[in-house]
């Protein structure tokens, strides 16, 4: 990767009011890119899907902090979404269409699916009982 034009550190109770919050922050950030609507759609949405796992997975009873760092470089933003919670047993399994462990939620179980989809790059770290780091990226300004 290129040299960092910019970065970015955020961090936020999780409350679910915080996820419209931070979702803006990184779409006012990585509006230096210049990206097209469809690219901040995307983004916007991956880091909804983070933000909401986390609120809802990693602090299931409680509340606790979630922090974002986002680095921009020439022409691509990565964002790094982490959390202190409860973490994920098995990633692989969470990272399945449709898996949920919260179906009394009327949680669809999409949220890293999506994630995938929209990002270029996603990459999922776990502990149990430590947290959870997402870390995601996408270029902006593809040919």
């Amino acid at each position: 990767m290129e040299n960092i034009k910019n970065e970015m550190k955020l961090e936020f109770v999780s409350k679910s009011v915080n996820e419209a919050f931070a979702r803006i922050a990184v779409a006012s950030f990585v509006s230096q890119l210049d990206p097209t609507i469809e690219e901040i759609a995307d983004i916007k949405t991956s880091v909804s899907e983070a933000v909401t796992n986390a609120i809802i997975h990693a602090y299931p009873n409680t509340e606790g902090i979630i922090k974002i760092h986002s680095k921009l470089y020439e022409n691509e933003i990565e964002i790094e979404i982490s959390d202190t919670g409860e973490g994920i047993e098995n990633i692989a399994e969470a990272r399945e269409p449709l898996y949920t462990t919260k179906s009394n939620l009327e949680r669809s179980g999409m949220g890293f699916t999506i994630m995938e989809n929209f990002m270029d790059k996603l990459k999922v770290e776990s502990i149990v009982g430590l947290g959870t780091k997402i870390t995601m990226s996408k270029h902006i300004g593809k040919e």
